[in-house]
């Protein structure tokens, strides 16, 4: 077996249980309306997790290129892809029968969620550095700085706990990560074929 293809299918997996943990959730306000009260702003991070995976899952196509695979290499990558899946367990718990709704629960464990997303920023040029220095020298400044500025945003989130602060930040990630992957990817022409 090729290696790459079992690298792929060990990401397929992950990748396809922490989108089922966030779809399992969010289908859980639609079972149960009365139950839990949704926030705004855990909804949006949920949408964001969401895209964020997908994009995760084009983004680790690169991995193709690399032809000499070390164990270390293989489990950072395994690493990289659970810490994901421990954010989407965040965002949604087992129950959260000990808080009010999820606007408290989302604001009781934002230094854990925000401590995994910053995890998974600094994991990300590490392993876009596993796809080579061409590559990371390809995608220029705002590669970078995307990851500091979201590293910075997400250790003051940890610190923050205003409402506005949270949801303005949300939907600048999420409008951000939607324009970003359309330039990258550039989707007009993909849109043109």
């Amino acid at each position: 077996m090729e290696v790459f293809s079992h690298i792929k299918y060990v990401i397929g997996i992950t990748l396809s249980f922490s989108i089922a943990h966030l779809l399992r959730g969010t289908v859980k306000f639609i079972q149960h309306p009365n139950r839990v009260k949704p926030y705004i702003t855990h909804l949006l991070w949920v949408l964001y997790m969401f895209l964020t995976l997908v994009h995760f899952w084009w983004w680790e196509f690169k991995l193709t290129g690399i032809t000499e695979w070390h164990f270390f290499t293989y489990f950072f990558i395994i690493l990289y892809i659970t810490n994901y899946y421990v954010i989407c367990s965040l965002l949604y718990p087992d129950d959260i029968n000990d808080y009010k709704d999820y606007k408290d629960y989302y604001f009781s464990r934002r230094k854990w969620l925000f401590s995994f997303f910053s995890i998974a920023f600094c994991a990300d040029f590490i392993d876009t550095l596993i796809k080579g220095k061409t590559y990371f020298d390809s995608l220029g400044w705002e590669f970078p700085a995307r990851n500091i500025i979201h590293l910075v945003f997400c250790i003051v989130a940890i610190n923050i706990k205003n409402p506005k602060f949270h949801f303005v930040m949300v939907v600048l990630f999420i409008v951000y990560e939607l324009c970003y992957i359309a330039r990258l990817y550039d989707i007009e022409t993909v849109l043109k074929h």
